[in-house]
């Protein structure tokens, strides 16, 4: 999904090449699940005639100001984006639009033309995005419940060790949430946590004096190398942890070294045991917890990716991959559909793919092929212990009338 680094490369292409040019066009989705709280009409009488003045940011947040009030804001959500035709916005995961695609695509949202003929679009596959209107976006939520901004606000090393030692929870837990730091979603905190080497169950309180810098540095490097190249997946450094987060287990390696996946804050963990380890009570616990499942079972290992499985279906969270992208979100509910757009949704499988959103995690959906297998196999048995007590009371009968 979008993250800080495509979310400010989209900010900084706006910025780039439609400031100070007025919107002659405006076309707004009948989608009232993204676009929220205003009409169509409402939203591209706004927009009609206004110069677009700056371009904003605040963690996955992007807003334009225009030369007079409301301004229309965008939460990018699982699979939001600006496009500008014949511009490259980022290589992440999409491009610049094609002479030969289609334009606008039927999944925009938000439409503009502008005084020199330039245009811009926000689509939104999957309908998770939210497109307003706001007077003072800033001022309302969701922006103005964000926690300071990763890249613009950034914590001082005292301020970020003397916030988490008061936070006992897991580090990548804290990182993910929004009102804490804003800005850091899944594969950001993955590559900022094997990049500090810093295990992302770790208590933050427990983390050590060394944990923070490490930490505190990685946020740092990891959000500016990104945005050098553009959040140009294909070009982050090749000891990233990013590159081997859509492999199986078991297949997956960084630097010679396995990755494991589990399961922290409800989101799929991709780390290097071998360099991220648990400290302190934690590490105790685990190896306690470690040894007694060989005794009972042989390969703990095994059993590691069973129950962090097996544990996501108690919540309803193991969902199928195929379908889906990254990570957490899973399959689309079966809710009606407020706009033509969703009807194409279920079989688009074009070059327009989803982002990031937090890779599949194939040991999941192993685990469901499991539990599908145990479930035939006992309604197997049912029927078989059904037919053969039919029969028996057919031959009683058979026996009665003989006599």
């Amino acid at each position: 999904m979008p993250e800080l680094p495509e979310v400010e490369a989209a900010r900084r292409a706006i910025e780039e090449n439609c400031l100070g040019k007025k919107i002659t066009k405006a076309l707004i989705a009948d989608d009232p699940k993204v676009i929220d709280g205003v009409s169509r009409a409402d939203f591209e009488a706004s927009l009609l005639g206004k110069t677009i003045v700056s371009a904003h940011r605040k963690g996955k947040n992007l807003w334009l100001r225009l030369d007079s009030p409301p301004f229309p804001s965008f939460q990018f959500g699982m699979a939001g984006a600006i496009y500008i035709k014949g511009v490259a916005v980022t290589k992440y995961k999409r491009s610049a639009v094609k002479d030969t695609d289609e334009w606008p695509s039927k999944y925009s949202k938000l439409f503009v033309e502008l005084d020199d003929g330039l245009e811009f679009s926000f689509t939104d596959k999957r309908r998770f995005a939210r497109v307003r209107l706001l007077k003072d976006p800033a001022s309302v939520p969701p922006i103005s419940e964000l926690g300071p901004d990763a890249l613009l606000e950034p914590m001082t090393g005292d301020e970020l060790f003397e916030s988490l030692s008061k936070k006992k929870i897991a580090i990548k837990t804290l990182l993910l949430d929004q009102s804490y730091i804003s800005g850091i979603g899944n594969w950001v905190a993955d590559e900022v946590l094997y990049q500090a080497r810093i295990h992302p169950e770790q208590s933050a309180a427990s983390l050590s004096k060394e944990n923070y810098g490490n930490l505190h540095k990685s946020i740092k490097e990891v959000i500016e190398k990104s945005l050098e190249v553009g959040a140009d997946s294909s070009q982050f450094p090749s000891n990233w942890i990013f590159h081997s987060r859509e492999k199986k287990p078991g297949k997956a390696f960084v630097d010679g070294r396995k990755i494991d996946f589990i399961t922290v804050g409800s989101r799929t963990t991709a780390y290097v045991p071998e360099l991220q380890k648990l400290s302190g009570q934690q590490a105790a616990r685990a190896g306690s917890k470690q040894a007694n499942k060989r005794k009972g079972h042989g390969d703990g290992v095994n059993d590691d990716v069973n129950e962090a499985a097996s544990d996501e279906e108690v919540n309803g969270s193991v969902q199928s991959k195929k379908g889906r992208k990254p990570r957490g979100q899973g399959k689309r509910s079966s809710v009606k559909r407020k706009s033509k757009e969703s009807d194409d949704e279920d079989n688009a499988n074009d070059s327009e793919d989803d982002d990031d959103d937090d890779n599949d995690d194939h040991h999941d959906e192993d685990q469901k092929n499991k539990t599908r297998k145990v479930t035939n196999n006992k309604q197997s048995k049912v029927e078989k212990t059904s037919k053969k007590t039919v029969q028996t009371s057919q031959n009683s009968k058979k026996m009665k009338k003989a006599k």
